[in-house]
């Protein structure tokens, strides 16, 4: 596993991470405490260093499970988790008591003095453009409660306003073969400015796995089901924005780019790469298996150029026009 900076001034962590959403087990089938600690060694033993998570993940469980882990292994994991989707200040009740309490809620279940990144959790672009809520995280940074504080964004929008911000460390969003826009200017402004981008959804909630078919169906309470034209939160957070069976039919045009010798998967992840910004992609895991072929994507030799330049055309002609929501 290569290992990247998050940010000019940040510590080291592995090129694949590892998104800790269905860890905390409120959507889809769960996994309870066995599965996630086994979730969690393959991943150590994978070489992944990393883990994101957030306050709301299972009402806490997602962090709580995390910190009873690193009390197991010796490795040197990075966490990051978040603050700003909680009923107690979504969508617009947000102050420094609520966040303060917060953290310390998180650096609990996480069994952490100083948490490694607090990020903001998609909030309102409303109370990016105040402002008032990055003065209270670099409190939070000179106190020592945080190392580093960075934001989850939903659209280009957000990401440039959080970039205008002195400190940010990192900026996390959706990016992958099917969700292209950021190439143009959020990725080259991150970088210009040293922030270390986090690459969530990398597989589309699954589309770019190339497992699924117009038959496909997802249980009641998973996202892929009940929020799959937004119904719940921003439909750009399910299937990358686009309508399941148009992403399907997506997906066999792609398949006709994929070289021989990789899998749907390895091709999608290693794109990502291929963008010198992108600091870490966070695939989520419901099983120990779907691990060890995502970290093969850090050792891949790039995609050729001619791949890179057709994959962009594909979006352009064929792709974005389907993508809908904030983007």
């Amino acid at each position: 596993m290569k290992k990247r900076k998050l940010g000019n001034n940040g510590f080291e962590i592995s090129e694949v991470g590892l998104g800790c959403w269905q860890i905390g087990g409120n959507w889809g089938d769960g996994i309870e405490k066995n599965k996630a600690f086994e979730i969690l060694d393959e991943a150590v033993a994978n070489g992944i260093t990393f883990f994101d998570t957030a306050d709301v993940y299972g009402d806490g469980k997602s962090e709580k499970l995390i910190g009873e882990f690193l009390k197991t292994t010796k490795a040197d994991i990075k966490v990051a988790t978040k603050f700003g989707r909680g009923a107690n200040v979504f969508p617009n009740t947000y102050s420094e008591k609520a966040l303060r309490e917060s953290v310390d809620a998180s650096r609990k279940r996480l069994n952490m003095d100083c948490l490694d990144v607090l990020q903001l959790h998609c909030i309102p672009i409303e109370e990016l453009q105040k402002g008032h809520i990055f003065d209270w995280l670099r409190n939070l940074e000179n106190e020592g409660k945080i190392l580093h504080f960075g934001a989850s964004v939903e659209s280009v929008e957000q990401g440039l306003i959080c970039l205008e911000q002195e400190g940010l460390q990192s900026l996390q969003v959706i990016y992958n073969i099917f969700r292209q826009k950021l190439t143009q200017e959020l990725l080259p402004q991150a970088y210009e400015k040293g922030v270390g981008i986090i690459v969530r959804l990398p597989l589309a909630s699954g589309l770019l796995t190339g497992k699924f078919n117009s038959s496909t169906s997802f249980s009641e309470n998973d996202h892929r089901n009940f929020n799959k034209d937004g119904e719940i939160f921003n439909v750009g957070e399910t299937f990358a924005g686009l309508p399941f069976n148009t992403g399907v039919k997506l997906v066999d045009q792609l398949r006709t780019f994929c070289p021989e010798e990789m899998s749907m998967v390895e091709m999608s992840l290693r794109y990502i790469l291929d963008h010198k910004e992108v600091s870490t992609i966070i695939p989520g895991a419901s099983s120990p298996k779907h691990i060890g072929d995502n970290a093969k994507a850090s050792n891949l030799a790039p995609l050729s150029k001619k791949l890179m330049d057709d994959l962009k055309t594909f979006y352009e002609e064929e792709v974005h026009q389907h993508i809908r929501g904030v983007y």
